[in-house]
């Protein structure tokens, strides 16, 4: 679950422009200097309505989901992050702001890191284990890392790939030579499973994206052993024929045998212990 919604790009957050981006009318031209109140409304509908109505369908299967948090989204709407904590889902960083971070500075880009990890803190009295970025900079992984180990946080996981269907762990250049590496696992996301596809020019209906799920869900319950990713939005799932093709979903995997709905820290802390670290050997 993504929540983005009061960070996106608008005048009342100090941006040049508008939003653009993954609303029921996305692309076109943004508006400069000024509000574009559509934007700004489809994207409140997140917050006011659907994260409420996708959080009463997790309830009611028992399921618990990773929430990937934009600071400012949270410290606008703390009685949402409270909400997924008292629920017993998890709350990792995603940015303080919902930009594109792919031409910041280093040094800025980690600040903002940390400035998200210090609003979810404030927000609700824990600090994230885990980590998406999503519109990142070729730094970001990196600084994601030096900022929780300069906080002095253990970064459980990170997710800003999309090689593969399993988790695995990554050397961290910035730990050789020390004999108690840590390494960093690497949980994959996935944008094929993503509801974002409901609002690009092919424009996924409900029963389309509830199918597609259950197929691939279907090749990797049939392979075994692997990860499934199901990227949702609060203002684009959360609208009610959405909500039913997931809950159709969520309804068809409780009836699988052996299946495992789990945050990504439940994943993290899983994996690590039954496959722990091991430097690979240098060349």
């Amino acid at each position: 679950m993504a929540k983005r919604e009061g960070a996106e790009m608008t005048v009342l957050n100090g941006d040049a422009h508008s939003e653009t981006m993954n609303w029921e009318k996305p692309g076109g031209t943004p508006i400069h200097g000024a509000r574009h109140t559509n934007v700004e409304s489809d994207y409140e509908y997140g917050s006011r309505t659907g994260i409420w109505r996708l959080m009463r369908v997790f309830k009611s299967f028992g399921y618990h989901f990773t929430c990937f948090a934009v600071g400012q989204a949270l410290e606008k709407n703390p009685d949402v992050a409270l909400a997924c904590v008292r629920d017993g889902h998890e709350i990792a960083g995603h940015g303080y702001r919902w930009l594109d971070y792919k031409d910041w500075e280093p040094e800025a880009e980690k600040a903002s890191i940390k400035r998200c990890i210090e609003a979810i803190e404030q927000t609700v009295g824990i600090a994230p284990v885990g980590w998406f970025t999503g519109r990142g900079s070729p730094n970001s992984v990196g600084l994601v890392w030096e900022a929780f180990r300069e906080r002095g946080l253990e970064l459980k996981w990170e997710a800003d790939a999309f090689n593969d269907d399993v988790p695995y762990w990554m050397d961290v250049p910035m730990e050789n030579g020390d004999e108690d590496a840590k390494g960093l696992l690497i949980l994959p996301y996935a944008y094929d499973s993503n509801d974002m596809k409901f609002v690009q020019p092919w424009n996924f209906g409900g029963s389309t994206f509830e199918d597609f799920l259950k197929d691939t869900f279907d090749m990797l319950y049939e392979e075994g052993g692997k990860m499934m990713s199901l990227g949702i939005h609060p203002r684009l799932t959360g609208k009610p024929g959405r909500t039913k093709a997931l809950r159709n979903f969520l309804e068809y995997i409780s009836e699988k045998s052996g299946v495992w709905v789990a945050t990504r820290r439940e994943i993290a802390e899983h994996f690590s212990e039954t496959y722990p670290y091991k430097r690979r050997a240098s060349s």
